[in-house]
């Protein structure tokens, strides 16, 4: 049985750059937190999944489609080209690819898209008979069936998420997450929603209209009068949001399946970090 992993290499690096105790300090006298806690973290996740394929992928400073539809988009995140190195997580990217590579685990950085859209690539088209995506972003519940799952690394609260659990958290089901997402918006991408639409509306919509598409049609059906008014009046950027969000899957994949084999290590998160010379 074939278990392919995909691990959102930039969520999980600004995961533990910032999400660290304390900061650690390497040989060279630069900060090595972000380093120490992906290479433990990834040796747990793969733990936990116990994969027979694994590959990393992250974002590169590009261009791409999503920022061409909306320049605010993401448009609220930092800027590191201006910070130190000490408080610049992309600083231990190098070392991260280092013990990546010791690890013989394949790696990319997008050029012309997100990590988001290599990996929606995999879930869509990749024919495993499991799936597994580690990463914080919530945009992946859209993909999430009964082949494929989402981990949130926590340690020992790590959790798999499933069909099950997202209509638990929602109401809804993974497929109706974009439309979902798109009426109550993002303040991490920021993506601005419908005012006055909370996640407990949004789910009653889809559950009365089942798309996004349908709430905007038939929106003189809906009978809150201040919902259907701010539906009506929203109507355009309700369906930019959803061009915003969707994770199509239509990538060309990086790494066929062969290419992505994994062997288990014995290696410990401290052998790793000596060896690639972080500590």
């Amino acid at each position: 049985m074939s278990k392919l992993l995909i691990v959102d290499g930039s969520n999980l690096l600004f995961q533990m750059f910032f999400g660290m105790p304390s900061r650690i300090v390497g040989k060279n006298g630069m900060p090595v937190q972000g380093v120490l806690g992906f290479v433990g973290a990834l040796l747990k996740i793969l733990q936990t999944t116990n994969p027979t394929h694994v590959a990393v992928f992250f974002d590169g400073e590009c261009q791409n489609a999503r920022r061409d539809l909306d320049a605010d988009y993401k448009a609220n995140r930092p800027d590191y080209s201006n910070v130190s190195e000490e408080e610049n997580p992309f600083s231990q990217l190098p070392y991260i690819q280092a013990a990546l590579e010791l690890l013989q685990i394949p790696y990319a950085e997008t050029t012309d898209c997100e990590a988001d859209d290599w990996i929606a690539a995999y879930a869509r088209q990749m024919p495993t008979d499991e799936l597994v995506i580690s990463s914080f972003d919530s945009d992946f519940f859209q993909l999430i069936t009964d082949r494929v799952s989402v981990l949130r690394y926590r340690g020992d609260h790590t959790a798999i998420l499933t069909p099950a659990s997202i209509f638990e958290k929602f109401g809804i089901f993974p497929t109706q997450y974009a439309d979902f997402k798109a009426l109550v918006g993002d303040t991490a991408d920021n993506i601005r929603g419908v005012p006055g639409v909370g996640p407990k509306t949004a789910a009653q919509l889809l559950g009365q209209f089942d798309t996004l598409q349908e709430v905007v049609d038939h929106a003189e059906q809906i009978k809150r009068a201040s919902v259907r008014a701010a539906v009506q009046k929203n109507t355009g950027r309700l369906l930019k949001n959803r061009r915003l969000i969707l994770l199509e899957g239509e990538r060309p994949l990086p790494f066929s399946m062969e290419t992505l084999t994994y062997t288990e290590t014995a290696l410990t998160t401290g052998q790793i970090l000596r060896a690639i010379g972080a500590l």
